[in-house]
């Protein structure tokens, strides 16, 4: 009798299951002919509305236009920095309070920063820093993070420590020069970051002078361990060669090799790195304006699209729209 009973409730399970397997395959498939067949009625209402669709994207292409030939001109231009006294953090963090005074619209506080003149300063429209990214970790900048995307967590694509991107945003291509000098004199004027850089100079003279010290002394070393070698390999009687020890001077040479290549290291940083900051790719002036006819397009003709289609939606759904209003 138990048998039997365990029996039935296997069964019943498996009725159960057989059924809420029917039940899904029927609602999956509702869905996807709920999904295509508002597909199909979504195109046939766009061919039909073809139209007035098409006048929408025309109509946004013209105020682009528009905007385009009555706005003033702007371009955008790109500074790569590398940092030779401060984190790149400090650094951006620093700049940016450039920044802060574009948005703000503080020319009297960017006039003073910068030390240009007030003509000079109603062409910048901003200055902004920031990352560039590394891919792969191979060393090599592959592109600037300029919506500050990235993510701190990824340890593949990685921001790069010794660098960051400088842009502004400029009314006249022509000031990119004077705006560089003055974007330069702005960070070379911090006293904090003179300490810094002026504490590097004088470490690394100071651990240049030791290197050369200590190449001197192992270069000594070496010949003392030569000569004692030879001396251990001389003859005796018979004219067999006897050797009491045995010394491994090629150690000496790694270790001499790796000071030297610590030493030309730091005479790189102490003569092609001696400033705040160095620019490793200037400002180049672009060829054309940032905000031309595609600059608007992709802002307005979507726009308009999207407003015409609400239109028709509602133009066509109008009564069941009312039915709604009256009901509630």
């Amino acid at each position: 009798m138990a048998e039997e009973t365990n029996t039935k409730n296997v069964r019943d399970d498996e009725i159960d299951l057989l059924d809420l397997f029917k039940r899904m395959g029927r609602s999956l498939g509702r869905m996807f002919r709920a999904l295509g067949r508002g597909v199909l009625i979504s195109i046939v209402f766009l061919f039909r509305n073809w139209l007035p669709l098409l006048i929408s994207v025309i109509v946004g292409v013209g105020v682009s236009y528009l905007l385009k030939i009555s706005s003033p001109s702007f371009y955008t231009s790109d500074m790569v920095l590398r940092n030779n006294a401060v984190s790149t953090a400090d650094m951006m963090s620093y700049i940016n309070r450039l920044h802060t005074f574009c948005n703000e619209n503080n020319k009297e506080a960017l006039s003073n920063a910068l030390a240009l003149n007030s003509a000079t300063i109603d062409n910048i429209i901003d200055i902004n820093s920031h990352w560039i990214i590394d891919r792969n970790r191979d060393g090599i900048p592959d592109y600037v993070d300029y919506r500050d995307k990235h993510n701190v967590y990824d340890t593949v694509n990685i921001m790069m420590l010794d660098r960051l991107n400088l842009s502004v945003r400029i009314k006249s291509p022509q000031e990119l020069g004077t705006l560089k000098n003055g974007i330069l004199a702005y960070i070379n004027s911090d006293s904090l970051f003179q300490q810094r850089n002026r504490l590097r100079i004088r470490q690394n003279n100071e651990l240049l002078t030791r290197l050369e010290y200590d190449i001197l002394q192992l270069d000594s070393l070496q010949k003392v361990k030569y000569f004692e070698e030879t001396r251990n390999r001389q003859p005796q009687s018979g004219g067999q060669m006897i050797f009491l020890q045995e010394q491994k001077t090629q150690l000496v040479y790694m270790d001499i090799y790796a000071l030297f290549s610590r030493k030309q290291t730091l005479e790189t940083e102490r003569d092609l790195y001696r400033e705040i900051v160095t620019v490793l790719s200037d400002y180049s002036v672009p060829a054309e304006r940032e905000n031309g006819l595609m600059y608007y397009s992709v802002r307005y003709v979507p726009l308009f699209f999207l407003l015409t289609l609400l239109i028709l939606i509602t133009i066509n759904n109008r009564k069941k729209i009312r039915e709604i209003f009256e009901k509630y």
